[in-house]
């Protein structure tokens, strides 16, 4: 007998009784009851249907979630929803959205993901997964969705791995096929920087719904892994295949053509953007101090990128097939060896100048360590660095820095205080600069010479986040036009015009890099309808884009409100306004009477 046979024999008890799926048009809601006997129906979208990915989360959370309950508590539900065009062919449409009441900041949250995720459970037939419920303590479980059946399964044997480990045990129980979620020791241990792993095309588990804590909610609902295999399945079809081949080839040129989506990302990945930042003075270094780091010529993209071929990696990958941007890569160390993905510009950056830290190979491998443990990486060197300035360690020390992550990974007093999150860490050690809104890290633009994403950090329902409305294109690339970085002026309407078509592309699964082209070639953003039209033989119009955006904001906005939100949360920590930083030594000059305008429609 082979090993794979005996490990299937051996394998723990299935609970429930496995149900058909039946139908592969994203059209069925799989509804998992943590407990004692774990169980789970499967019902129709009903009052969700026609919605995917974050406005599906979204809705289910406000719809279903008692806004004051405790985010690790019996109440919160944890809501995973591929986009409306995920499974099919249309170009870059692999994002995933998980959604939940976050423990990093009491509020909703949509956390989102690359990978392989969102395409196989789409072409299984599953519009959303919504768990709820908790398991009994100390019990772990796997969910398991093939083309057939559900089935749920203990993972006690999974217990304490990280999740490079806990994917290697999947793949050999089930396969090479799926594509696999997980947590590692941070979402065991429930913390509130935790994030859960999606995997790549090579399984491996570098895909991070980072942001909010999911992985500690995940953690909380007894779940360590979920296993998608669309083995059987087809691709999702069109209502009107012609039409929906004709604005696919019409979206892809786009992007192609485009000098950011068809050049830069694809050349040098996110981290392009690290001279770029640097140069416009928005650079955060040694947690916010400075907006200039000397020495961001070791660190930046083009660096990396020739580090990464001359030792036999990839400076250009795609996250997920039918990705045609290609930002992602292999990092390796000087022996050719697998260490990462090619870190993103944030996680370089966190890692990086924040903590004062100009080595890739440090920075890699604190990267490696953030998606075993299963932690928003971008939480994490924020953390690290407000710890830097309580004097836990020096700025520019990596080995310090490496010996904090380490700390988190083991769970220690300290690990766990650290784990918590930048907010949380600056509160235990008396530190006032934190750079958070709603209880989570800033990313890497500091808000000040860059006033349209303080605008967004301060007013984004999901706490200080740059994906929410990404301000750079306009105020930095010029893309969609050019509002002055450095002045208030046109700052509300750039923010809250992105936060309504930000939300609108998360439903549609599609990478917000097509934002680039997008904002700067109508005939691209035509082509997005064309497909959603095309696919589901509708007849949305720009309009309708922007109303479901709209929606999508006021339902989560109204959620935070009924959470206890008001508009004193959407506010920058006072030092932004009184500290100036180089070189511009400016100040974030938005008023809070014009935050409070952002969404006055």
């Amino acid at each position: 007998m082979t090993e794979r046979a005996a490990e299937e024999m051996n394998r723990p008890p299935v609970f429930g009784k496995e149900k058909k799926l039946g139908g592969y048009n994203m059209d069925k809601v799989v509804r998992i009851k943590m407990g004692a006997s774990p169980e789970y129906t499967i019902e129709t979208m009903g009052d969700y249907a026609g919605l995917g990915g974050r406005a599906l989360t979204s809705k289910v959370i406000v719809k279903e979630v008692p806004p004051l309950c405790h985010p690790l508590g019996i109440e919160n539900k944890l809501v995973i929803a591929p986009g409306l065009l995920s499974g099919s062919a249309a170009a870059i449409s692999g994002r995933l959205s998980v959604g939940c009441k976050s423990p990093l900041t009491g509020g909703i949250k949509e956390s989102n993901a690359g990978g392989q995720a969102a395409q196989v459970l789409a072409r299984i037939g599953i519009g959303g997964i919504i768990i709820e419920g908790e398991a009994d303590p100390g019990k772990l479980y796997t969910l398991v969705f093939k083309k057939d059946q559900v089935s749920i399964v203990s993972a006690d044997h999974l217990k304490g791995l990280g999740n490079y480990a806990t994917v290697e045990k999947l793949i050999a129980e089930y396969g090479e096929k799926p594509a696999y979620m997980s947590i590692g020791q941070a979402g065991e241990m429930k913390l509130a920087a935790a994030s859960i792993a999606c995997t790549d095309i090579e399984l491996r588990p570098t895909r991070h719904c980072g942001r909010g804590g999911v992985g500690a909610v995940m953690g909380a609902k007894g779940v360590k892994a979920l296993v998608f295999d669309d083995t059987d399945c087809p691709v999702r079809k069109p209502a009107d295949l012609e039409k929906f081949k004709a604005a696919n080839k019409v979206f892809i040129n786009g992007i192609k053509s485009h000098p950011v989506s068809g050049e830069g990302l694809p050349a040098f990945g996110t981290n392009v953007l690290a001279n770029v930042i640097n140069e416009a003075g928005g650079f955060p270094t040694n947690n916010f101090k400075m907006g200039q780091f000397p020495n961001v010529a070791k660190i930046s993209g083009e660096t990396q990128a020739e580090t990464e071929t001359s030792r036999g990696g990839l400076a250009t990958h795609g996250c997920h097939r039918g990705c045609v941007i290609q930002c992602s890569g292999t990092y390796v160390d000087k022996n050719g060896k697998y260490v990462t993905k090619q870190p993103e510009y944030e996680t370089v950056w966190a890692h990086g100048p924040n903590c004062g830290i100009d080595d890739l190979d440090a920075i890699a491998q604190m990267d490696r360590m953030d998606d075993d443990f299963g932690l928003d990486t971008i939480e994490m060197g924020a953390t690290i660095a407000v710890a830097m300035d309580a004097g836990l360690a020096e700025f520019g020390d990596a080995e310090g820095a490496i010996k904090l992550l380490k700390e988190v990974g083991a769970g220690t007093p300290l690990g766990r205080i650290l784990g918590s999150g930048a907010a949380v860490t600056a509160k235990a050690f008396g530190i006032e600069r934190a750079p958070v809104v709603k209880g989570q890290a800033m990313p890497a633009y500091d808000p000040r010479p860059i006033q349209g994403i303080g605008v967004t950090y301060a007013t984004t329902p999901m706490g200080a986040d740059h994906t929410a409305g990404y301000a750079i294109a306009t105020n930095i690339l010029k893309v969609g036009g050019f509002v002055d970085p450095l002045k208030p002026q046109g700052q509300i309407e750039l923010s809250r015009n992105l936060q309504i078509a930000t939300a609108a592309i998360d439903a549609t699964g599609m990478c917000l890099f097509i934002a680039f082209p997008i904002l700067d070639q109508p005939e691209t953003f035509q082509a997005l309808i064309d497909l959603l039209n095309a696919f589901y033989d509708l007849k949305l119009t720009a309009d309708d884009v922007t109303a479901l955006g709209k929606s999508i904001l006021t339902d989560e906005r109204n959620f935070n409100k009924a959470a206890g939100f008001t508009k004193a949360h959407d506010r920058l920590p006072m030092y932004f306004k009184r500290e100036k930083l180089p070189p511009h030594n400016a100040t974030f000059d938005v008023t809070d009477e014009e935050l409070d305008q952002v969404f006055n429609w």
